[in-house]
């Protein structure tokens, strides 16, 4: 178990941010993320059940458009929509550009697609998730190199007890990783970079002042998380409702990540991506 304090090694430097609106019903409440490798490409999940594909279109470093949007409903293991109460897609991972799984909050369980728009498989479900609370389970999702998938309720019960990291691996789940429980921010978002470790998108609610936003880096191995180190904390209102996370390496080597925020369907929230770029 890591409880150690983070360390400050690396910091991340904003490149910039874009709001990203569009026509079409529904749109908003995006609360995953994934980026293909070059960073060009994109899918995200929302809270009512569809999932978008795009491409994102760049000025020099700064992101300044979406093409070619498309989105489609998430669906079930028999093809039709996800019913009512079932449609609320948290996290997101990518398996070598193949499978996608996605996490839901409100039935407490993963899917897995291999195809947009297509049908779905029910990753094996451990008793446990029955217990996690209500609107705050499995909000973070992701997959390392060997193909195991991470999860992490958004809350773990108590202020002082770290946050299980729920492991899937060789068909089974394990309990063994716990991040530790900071400062009031709760785990939304995670990914794993090309470095090998994992990211972790945290968030803070300020009441009407908004949204502060945290993220942790740390290395992996069989029984615990080590050498957490803290990328990046903003103050309150810098960004919206950050959500999703995607960790990349652009044409130069430099590691990127880029975020988009949930406007929970609120006229006075935005969808943006947000980018930043890590520094020594």
């Amino acid at each position: 178990m890591c409880l150690c304090a983070p360390v400050w090694a690396e910091r991340l430097e904003l490149v910039g941010s874009f709001a990203w609106r569009e026509q079409v019903e529904g749109f908003g409440g995006f609360s995953s993320l994934e980026l293909s490798g070059n960073g060009t490409s994109f899918l995200a999940t929302t809270d009512r059940g569809m999932i978008a594909e795009g491409i994102l279109q760049r000025k020099g470093n700064r992101i300044v458009g979406v093409e070619q949007s498309k989105f489609s409903t998430l669906r079930g293991s028999l093809g039709g929509a996800l019913p009512g109460g079932f449609t609320d897609a948290e996290g997101l991972a990518v398996h070598q550009g193949r499978v996608i799984y996605v996490s839901f909050e409100g039935s407490h369980m993963i899917r897995s697609y291999s195809a947009v728009g297509g049908p779905s498989r029910i990753v094996n479900t451990p008793r446990a998730f029955r217990s996690l609370q209500p609107n705050s389970s499995l909000e973070a999702l992701a997959v390392d190199a060997a193909g195991n998938l991470y999860t992490m309720p958004e809350r773990s019960g108590l202020l002082n007890r770290p946050f299980t990291v729920w492991r899937f691996a060789s068909g089974r789940w394990d309990d063994r990783l716990k991040m530790p429980r900071r400062d009031g921010f709760l785990p939304v978002g995670a990914d794993f970079g090309p470095d090998g470790r994992l990211y972790v998108l945290e968030r803070y609610f300020n009441g009407v002042a908004g949204f502060a936003s945290r993220i942790r880096r740390f290395e992996v191995d069989a029984d615990a998380l080590r050498e957490e180190t803290e990328l990046l904390t903003t103050e309150t209102g810098t960004h919206d409702n950050l959500e999703g996370i995607s960790v990349w390496q652009d044409g130069d080597g430099v590691t990127r990540i880029t975020m988009i925020a949930d406007n929970n369907f609120k006229f006075f929230q935005r969808t943006e991506f947000v980018e930043y770029r890590l520094v020594d």
